[in-house]
């Protein structure tokens, strides 16, 4: 199972939302390079990017971020927040990004995520399946769709996307532990997903229930800038289960 540290950027700043609330904003970090050289030290080789300015405005904004990331350290990046054209995601590829990340698109401009996949490949294109109470949201976690968790991954699924990132909105940023049955229940419809768990990941103990159901990766925010878990014990955790 990856382990995968999550920077959110708003003006520049590396921050943590809970429950997507921008009111309820944490500054940790002013530089973003620092905290991501800092998981690269640790061991970690994925980073997910969000670009919540992005997600705001609808359009990609701090891509100058993604950039300098890319270009001074070695860690796979998935990117995401406002990416919603051609364009954003062309310059997303073009500041370095390993891999986007669409949630909103998905639900709003099917064809245009559904040509992303085919243009990119799915390796590529990870699908943000963002939800509360088990109906997807959208818009930066701003408004409710109609759309169910279950029947939207496996639509894009049988559209072929391959890789998706879930996160239990309830969850975010609570330190409460991850959705465990939420997870469980989409890799037992998939079991050939690359599934993402993503929200209210804790502790040591977290990853392993993740670890143990099939999660092929995890994000974790909150629980690393709170101290929750170190990066050493991250560092370990990776050393025992590769």
């Amino acid at each position: 199972m990856k382990i995968i540290p999550a920077i959110d950027i708003i003006a520049g700043q590396c921050v943590r939302l809970t429950q997507g609330d921008y009111t309820s904003k944490t500054i940790y970090y002013d530089k973003p390079l620092e905290v991501a050289k800092r998981f690269e030290d640790a061991g970690i080789s994925q980073l997910h990017l969000v670009d919540l300015d992005g997600a705001k405005a609808k359009h990609i904004v701090n891509y100058k971020i993604l950039e300098l990331l890319c270009s001074k350290t070695n860690l796979k990046i998935d990117f995401g927040g406002g990416l919603k054209s051609n364009d954003d995601v062309r310059i997303a590829f073009d500041c370095g990004a390993s891999q986007i990340t669409g949630g909103s698109i998905a639900v709003k401009n099917p064809i245009v995520f559904e040509y992303w996949i085919k243009n990119y490949g799915s390796e590529k294109i990870i699908l943000g399946a963002d939800c509360l109470n088990e109906n997807i949201a959208i818009q930066g976690w701003q408004q409710n769709s109609s759309l169910k968790v279950h029947p939207f991954i496996d639509d894009y699924y049988t559209k072929g996307v391959q890789t998706v990132i879930c996160t239990d909105i309830s969850r975010d940023g609570m330190l409460k532990g991850p959705s465990i049955s939420l997870y469980t229940s989409i890799l037992n419809q998939n079991p050939a997903l690359d599934l993402i768990a993503s929200g209210g990941v804790s502790s040591l103990g977290d990853l392993k229930e993740l670890n143990k159901i099939g999660c092929n990766g995890v994000i974790i925010g909150k629980a690393i800038y709170e101290g929750r878990i170190s990066l050493k014990a991250l560092e370990q955790f990776q050393l025992n289960n590769q």
